[in-house]
């Protein structure tokens, strides 16, 4: 069996953590009441307010991308207020199901999945009494991206509705100016584009957003945004403990972004993914997503008829030592996802591209690698001959 530290992790998430940030979890652990921990957590949000492109409060909450999501629907939603959810996949059905729980009334909007919500499916459903609009932004089971968002915002804008957005698998990967867009709660994993380890999600908010939470008299305890507001207002602490070593860790993974530079990050994630989607349709294989609604940061591709998709992964992670994941829910089986998000380079991608190929060869379903590599190096700028 291929030993972790030795794996190409190249899944949706989690994703391959850079050294700089494992170090940095080596730190001690200090107390979270102290002006060591407020110093840190202040140029946390800081860098963070960069990533996310808002001058709204952004606040770390110890949990995962899901708990982030719960975060804000509970704080934003009363038992008997009308929400809105575009369901594409997985992760939209969650959506809809943690509003429902929330005993909020629920109107779904079907989106085939491969595809992602447009103007026309969304229009019919938005009134004026919605108080929410909910969506993911990056449907991270189908690798479908919503490229219509900031036109989405605008939409359930003018029905004065607030917006909602799942961007756990995109943020940090793919543009997303919150404030310009309009969006009213955004959040986000540590563990995706990132490039942290698991177990933090991030939450912008903003003042209209504040109104209604203001108003909401049921919010949860655990993910009280008024508490976490009035916590980092008076002290710059979180109310509860957090994971000191993933503060470190989120910290130094939010110093190298800014380092890069917001805008050249964005850029190495689609690059990178072109070159996926230039070998792959090398290949022969089909893209599950069609171009117009294609991630730059999930890549979701049809497993060919006749190969076993958890074969197909088995081969790929213990004879190559790359890790790619399998589908979700209703396409379990129908595609593997490959996370190009993080610290995604021509490196990962070749070499995830080889392990794709070759295992498609060792179970019978003939390829050109060479010709999938030649294309991914036309994209990412190192053709040769």
């Amino acid at each position: 069996m291929m030993r972790p530290e030795r794996m190409l992790v190249m899944l949706p998430g989690p994703t391959n953590v850079p050294e700089r940030v494992v170090r940095a979890m080596l730190k001690p652990v200090m107390g979270h009441r102290g002006p060591e921990f407020r110093e840190l957590h202040e140029r946390i949000i800081e860098n963070a307010k960069y990533v996310f492109q808002t001058e709204g409060d952004v606040f770390v909450l110890t949990c995962s991308g899901t708990g982030g999501v719960s975060c804000a629907l509970e704080n934003l939603l009363k038992p008997g207020d009308k929400a809105v959810v575009a369901v594409s996949g997985v992760f939209g059905e969650r959506m809809a199901e943690t509003a429902r729980r929330r005993g909020a009334e629920v109107l779904e909007v079907p989106v085939e999945w491969g595809k992602a919500p447009t103007p026309e499916e969304v229009e019919g459903a938005l009134k004026d009494d919605v108080k929410a609009f909910c969506l993911i932004y990056n449907e991270t089971s189908t690798g479908a991206k919503a490229r219509d968002l900031k036109v989405l915002c605008e939409l359930a804008k003018d029905h004065g509705a607030l917006v909602v957005v799942d961007a756990v698998s995109i943020l940090g990967g793919d543009e997303l100016p919150v404030d310009e867009w309009g969006i009213d709660v955004c959040v986000t994993g540590s563990q995706k584009c990132l490039a942290c380890p698991p177990g933090l999600a991030l939450i912008s908010v903003s003042e209209d957003a504040w109104k209604t939470i203001e108003e909401n008299p049921s919010r949860p305890f655990y993910f009280d945004l008024i508490r976490a507001r009035e916590f980092w207002e008076e002290r710059q602490e979180t109310p509860f403990t957090p994971a000191i070593p993933l503060f470190y860790a989120l910290d130094e993974a939010l110093t190298m972004i800014r380092e890069e530079g917001l805008r050249a990050r964005i850029e190495r994630h689609a690059r990178c993914a072109r070159a996926f989607y230039s070998a792959v349709e090398a290949m022969g294989l089909e893209v599950f997503p069609r171009p117009e609604f294609r991630s730059n940061t999930v890549i979701a591709v049809k497993v060919p008829s006749g190969v076993d998709s958890r074969r197909l992964r088995e081969i790929m992670k213990e004879e190559y030592g790359v890790l790619v994941a399998g589908g979700m829910g209703k396409i379990r089986n129908l595609v593997i996802r490959i996370g190009c998000m993080g610290i995604i380079s021509a490196r990962e991608v070749i070499l995830t591209l080889t392990a794709l190929g070759n295992a498609l060869n060792n179970l019978g379903h003939e390829n050109d690698v060479g010709a999938a590599l030649r294309a991914a190096r036309r994209e990412l700028g190192l053709a040769r001959g």
